[in-house]
């Protein structure tokens, strides 16, 4: 479908002058109503500003994007203005955006992601941007894209073109929404090919699946493939031939290097053997690692916490006293114990899960058993001892973390160990030798590892006791309590602070109800700290993180801690001393104040026993989360531009 097609005259407007992001999106969509391309502009409106949530459509070079699709558009269809003076669309780059398209799409197909492909690939090329902007009439705007259409994709698209040999470079481009940057990629680096007069074919694996794929005979007839991705691509299929991977900014700044490369011989050759230890190293390090494990994590966080927060829910809306049955508390009614229960499964899979992503992508498939065995051992602090005969405390997303890595590199060794191992052997490495070693292996290192947690835990709690005795310390204790809650949130610090403030309670003095009060604050404080901070802090954080955080929100109200894990997971050293921070600056306020709780689980849901200090209480968590917020902006700077989410 050509762009000409979907864009009418009446929903275009020139030299438009717009004050901010908001006032562009209302012309836009007011064309698209002018122009009778809608059934509900409300409606169609609230699905551009909830894709907006996900990140800015603006996609820099002074261009944005915004779309959705939606019931309310009765067929697919473009508006456009051009804003001579510019408008603040929170463009990657930083620069105002003065050329907005908006796509209307419909919710049958995948319209909109082939307009934005195709848009994008124009767009690409500045003298047709310079055109535009510049035009005088909407009809001169449609004639300016007719050319320049008719141009790059005549009427028998590339993509549909028989293959034909003589291709001396191919290209794979992905980015992890494969929208924006895949196809700014490879329109980088056909223009780079077509000015080097070198013959390039790029495939680009977008979210409407692969497109313009490379056939096994051109593969077999070019010099060499780039890979300008930032998702794992499967490379079995270029086994012998000079493969140069790269991120896919560098295929957007860098495509001339990228071939050069190539055609001058500079690539070294790929040979996969079906082995993990044959896979292509992964980019971006231990940091890319981790990132692996934490984006494969977060649904199971925002999932689990999301059904633990509507057991609490639950509870109350059926009269169940907090006070009264205590640590039962969400599971009391057979609806909330339901929720709870689930939730409780996908949060005990969490950690297994970060740890197993972290070593797949260290060792590949290998690494899969290992990770996710290592971070189960993390949960459930065993050891070489007898389970029944000791009290295990779980390493917590920390151990998690450990276990990802060391699985990870403990596969890749066994891997090189095995590899003198005689050619016979090769078909039952991957499903016997190389689990076997590796999983005892894990065993050993967890094994080792969690006595000591055990160890810690302990003498934090005849410390904590000690402090304790001495009433004048109550406020930097409850300071310390809170702060603890955040270290590492589940692990043997969390575990510890936990379990003293509980086992208080027993006593049933206004001393135990103040403890319990600053524990509970301190475990809030977190997630509640990473919402604002993706809420005021944008350009901290990636599109995928920004997307799940305003669930943090809820997580943190109901006192589930775990909400934060992912971010403190993916940025520990910003993340775990800003949440440490705002907990112990909550939890001092909170016994500045005399708040006392005698519920030990449950968030806002149980503030009710809280003997009319709950507002307060209130006070105190807003204190601590907004230090963390702004503790949080200052050790996390703002993300680089090239490596922000498309």
């Amino acid at each position: 479908m050509r762009i000409t097609d979907l864009l009418k005259q009446s929903a275009i407007e020139l030299n438009v002058s717009v004050a901010s992001k908001q006032a562009a999106i209302d012309k836009l969509v007011s064309l698209h109503d002018k122009s009778g391309n809608l059934v509900n502009a409300a409606e169609y409106k609230k699905g551009i500003l909830a894709r907006e949530e996900m990140g800015t459509t603006a996609v820099g070079m002074e261009v944005a994007i915004p779309h959705a699709k939606s019931t309310a558009v009765k067929a697919p269809a473009l508006a456009a203005i051009t804003v001579p003076n510019g408008v603040d669309y929170e463009a990657p780059d930083g620069q105002p955006c003065k050329l907005i398209f908006m796509i209307a799409a419909t919710t049958d197909g995948d319209v909109h992601l082939e307009v934005l492909a195709r848009l994008m690939q124009l767009l690409m090329h500045e003298d047709f941007t310079a055109k535009l902007k510049a035009a005088k009439t909407p009809k001169e705007f449609i004639s300016i894209i007719d050319a320049k259409e008719t141009e790059k994709f005549p009427d028998e698209p590339k993509a549909e073109v028989p293959a034909k040999k003589g291709y001396r470079v191919l290209a794979i481009t992905a980015c992890p929404t494969g929208i924006a940057h895949t196809y700014m990629a490879a329109e980088s680096l056909q223009k780079a090919g077509d000015s080097l007069n070198i013959p390039i074919k790029v495939e680009t694996n977008g979210s409407g699946g692969a497109k313009n794929v490379l056939t096994e005979e051109e593969i077999a007839n070019c010099d060499g493939i780039i890979i300008a991705a930032d998702i794992t691509i499967n490379l079995a299929r270029f086994d012998g031939k000079p493969v140069l991977q790269c991120a896919v900014s560098d295929g957007i700044h860098k495509p001339e290097e990228l071939i050069n490369k190539i055609v001058n011989k500079e690539v070294p050759v790929y040979h996969h053997k079906g082995g993990s230890a044959d896979a292509p190293k992964k980019r971006g390090g231990a940091y890319g690692h981790l990132m692996n494990g934490v984006s494969h994590m977060l649904p199971f966080v925002v999932a689990g916490g999301i059904f633990i927060a509507i057991a609490f829910l639950i509870d109350i809306a059926c009269g169940v006293n907090a006070q009264e049955v205590g640590s039962t508390f969400g599971t009391v009614t057979p609806a909330a114990a339901w929720f709870k229960t689930l939730g409780g499964v996908a949060f005990n899979l969490m950690v297994p899960i970060l740890s197993g992503f972290i070593a797949m992508s260290i060792a590949d498939r290998p690494g899969l058993l290992v990770g996710l065995v290592g971070g189960f051992l993390a949960t459930s602090g065993a050891t070489f001892a007898d389970p029944g005969a000791v009290n295990t405390v779980p390493s917590g997303f920390l151990g998690g973390l450990l276990a990802g890595f060391v699985g990870g590199y403990l596969m890749l060794a066994i891997e090189k160990m095995c590899d003198k191992m005689p050619k016979a052997l090769e078909g039952i490495k991957p499903v016997l030798i190389y689990p076997l070693l590796g999983l005892g292996g894990i065993l050993v290192v967890m094994c080792a590892v969690n006595p000591f947690m055990g160890m810690i835990n302990s003498g934090m709690s005849d410390g904590l006791n000690a402090i304790a005795s001495n009433p004048a310390m109550m406020v930097p204790l409850c300071a310390l309590l809170a702060g603890m809650m955040s270290i590492d949130m589940g692990g043997p610090f969390n575990k510890a602070a936990y379990a003293f403030a509980t086992l208080n309670l027993a006593n049933a003095d206004d001393q135990a109800y103040i403890i319990m009060a600053a524990v509970m604050i301190g475990g809030m404080v977190p997630p509640i700290a990473i919402a604002l901070s993706n809420t005021f802090f944008k350009n901290r954080w990636t599109d995928e993180e920004r997307k799940n955080a305003p669930v943090n929100y809820v997580m943190g109200l109901s006192f589930i801690t775990e909400g934060a894990i992912p971010y403190a997971a993916g940025h520990p050293l910003q993340v775990i001393p800003s949440c440490i921070v705002g907990s112990a600056v909550a939890g001092a306020f909170s016994a500045l104040f005399g708040c006392k709780l005698m519920a030990p689980h449950g968030g806002i849901f149980v503030f009710a026993t809280m003997q009319g200090t709950w507002y307060f209480y209130l006070l105190a968590l807003a204190i601590g989360a907004v230090v963390s917020m702004f503790m949080l902006a200052l050790l996390k700077k703002p993300l680089n531009k090239e490596i922000k989410k498309s």
